[in-house]
């Protein structure tokens, strides 16, 4: 018998004034509530009954250690229903980590209004690149491009991630508009690099038929951060594949335009994830955070498996101009 259920017997057994009251207390039998008195008098080497065939009695040791018992009991049920309210309240500190282009253009606009949706969480917000232990670091919930399978973590797609070729209209009227993929020899091209393994980003451009291949392209200029080559794009440099999140603001200002319907890539791992420990019961102020997102972001034309990019009008279609 676990210490817990000898000390219920005990409180009822203090409470009922005899072993049968505790015991129909309890649910159990007087002699199951006399060998746990015994057990417990044992580990404690006191006495906490003076017994007799009329009547029990509590000693003044057993008194005071049952006043202690019941407050200790007492605190346990309160911190219990405490923390069970706090789960399921949408309060305390929301800690939140996001990719840094995700964090700047997709996430910081919308915190305003969580906020003032729910005024009762403070919000703790990382901003970087870096792959972090989220359980480790004590994250609540990160937003990632991408994600490592993690059996502790549970991954949950908010979109797919989309890739638009783009340039600036001033680039395409100083040096005209590629005819096909193999033109892009001939053009200036953004590349960005990934800071973790320092390789440059893939480049992916439609065939003849629209079905997107790699190209090795030589990159002309080359940066590590995604809004800088957006900005870079935006500037006129060159052109670049941006994903969708980067690519919004420049395409909806008229800074960029898409030449391309989008590419997205097939991997299973492909997309923007809201991504936080498994455990079985979700604190609400991580689920009232990841269902803003998605209402959030369904109201920018995305979800699960959907993005605006796929509806973004192309400057061009594959095939409509030839190299031959």
């Amino acid at each position: 018998m676990d210490k817990f259920r000898s000390l219920e017997i005990f409180l009822a057994t203090c409470d009922g004034g005899s072993f049968a009251a505790a015991a129909r207390m309890c649910n159990t039998d007087p002699s199951t509530v006399s060998k746990a008195i015994g057990r417990l008098e044992a580990q404690l080497g006191l006495t906490l009954f003076q017994r007799s065939t009329r009547q029990l009695r509590i000693t003044p040791a057993g008194q005071r250690y049952a006043d202690t018992v019941r407050k200790m009991i007492q605190d346990l049920t309160s911190c219990e229903e405490e923390l069970k309210h706090s789960n399921d309240t949408p309060s305390g500190t929301l800690r939140i980590n996001s990719a840094v282009c995700y964090g700047h253009l997709y996430l910081r606009p919308l915190l305003q209004a969580f906020s003032q949706q729910y005024p009762a969480i403070q919000l703790e917000l990382e901003i970087n690149d870096l792959h972090v232990d989220i359980i480790e670091s004590n994250i609540d919930v990160a937003l990632r491009t991408g994600y490592v399978k993690d059996s502790r973590l549970v991954a949950r797609r908010l979109s797919p991630m989309d890739f638009l070729v783009c340039a600036s209209p001033q680039y395409l009227d100083a040096h005209g508009t590629p005819r096909c993929a193999d033109d892009f020899q001939q053009h200036h091209w953004i590349g960005f690099r990934i800071k973790e393994t320092q390789q440059l980003q893939p480049i992916f451009l439609p065939d003849e038929h629209g079905e997107y291949q790699p190209y090795e392209l030589e990159r002309t200029h080359i940066t590590d951060d995604g809004e800088s080559m957006a900005y870079l794009c935006m500037d006129g440099l060159g052109f670049a594949q941006l994903p969708h999140f980067l690519a919004k603001q420049g395409l909806e200002s008229g800074s960029l335009v898409s030449l391309y319907p989008y590419f997205r890539p097939p991997q299973p791992d492909n997309g923007v994830f809201a991504i936080y420990p498994k455990r079985e019961y979700l604190p609400a102020k991580v689920r009232v955070f990841i269902d803003f997102m998605t209402t959030a972001l369904e109201t920018m034309g995305e979800s699960t498996h959907h993005t605006w990019a796929e509806t973004w009008p192309p400057v061009m279609l594959p095939g409509e101009n030839s190299c031959d």
